[in-house]
């Protein structure tokens, strides 16, 4: 499945057929590319936008480029649907290491870096296009409790608000009301969680992204992130957590201290190639 790397030097990258992978992790799909001989200013971020479109694009909830890096097995950058760059996405990392094992990057453990710091990754149970991937997630040192929700950063920003119904829970409305008010929006905004806990260690998980605009079939760092607020909230025994996402399952673990930080953070799911294609960037709508 190795793409074929292209020498760019004096070639317009508008004009050219760019090959790209799709992926998915718990039903969390992005677009990946391999940049490492790209410039870094391959895409603007209404092209993005534009590629993620799912009706005059590709679609995706997120667009990746890998990256060399002198220090690490490789770089990971980030985009939104909207286009927008973003310091982290679970699901996103665990796809984009597959993509990195997949071209022959690294072995079963890898490092990679990403805007929000570095991070180790597993890779293990490969069938296939498919694989299970295991990604450490950065420590949590501080939360905020406050009106029966907690917030909190595990890469990005979380919002997490426990219910006893889920199912019946407006995801769309209730979530952008919470991501645009007038608490969160002036620092970038916020995701937002909403967690329904089964039992020891089981919780359901639904989320509103920011940057997607939209409930999506699964969040990594929004798991993380409720897995902790359930830890703190109801079961303070417990440090590992199945979280059933509309995508699938994932699983999260971690080491409360008692200078109330999390430290040992991982965030292990499945992840699948769903196919490879190519693009010429100059043919994407820019959507800004």
């Amino acid at each position: 499945m190795a793409v074929k790397r292209i020498n760019l030097f004096g070639h317009n990258i508008k004009k050219m057929l760019v090959n790209f992978s799709k992926f998915e992790g718990t039903g969390n799909d992005f677009i990946i590319i391999d940049a490492r001989e790209f410039p870094i200013g391959l895409l603007t971020k209404g092209q993005v936008a534009g590629l993620c479109d799912r009706h005059r694009g590709i679609g995706a909830d997120g667009l990746m480029l890998l990256y060399d890096h002198p220090d690490y097995d490789f770089r990971m950058v980030y985009f939104n649907s909207d286009g927008g760059e973003a310091e982290m996405c679970g699901n996103g990392a665990r796809c984009i290491t597959l993509y990195a094992d997949q071209l022959g990057i690294g072995g079963d453990a890898k490092r990679f870096v990403g805007r929000d710091g570095s991070h180790t990754a597993i890779v293990s149970r490969r069938s296939g296009p498919e694989a299970m991937v295991e990604i450490g997630i950065v420590d949590v040192c501080s939360y905020e409790f406050g009106e029966g929700a907690f917030f909190l950063n595990t890469g990005v920003p979380h919002y997490v608000e426990f219910v006893e119904n889920i199912i019946s829970t407006d995801v769309f409305n209730r979530g952008r009301e919470i991501r645009y008010s007038e608490k969160y929006l002036p620092s970038g905004g916020t995701n937002v969680n909403f967690v329904q806990i089964e039992g020891p260690g089981k919780i359901i998980v639904r989320t509103y992204e920011r940057g997607v605009e939209d409930e999506t079939l699964a969040c990594g760092t929004g798991a993380v992130a409720s897995a902790i607020a359930t830890h703190i909230y109801a079961q303070s025994g417990v440090t590992q957590y199945e979280a059933r996402v509309e995508g699938g399952i994932l699983h999260i673990q971690f080491t409360p201290g008692q200078d109330n930080c999390f430290r040992n953070i991982t965030l292990k799911g499945p992840a699948r190639r769903v196919f490879d294609g190519q693009v010429r960037i100059s043919e994407i709508i820019d959507e800004i």
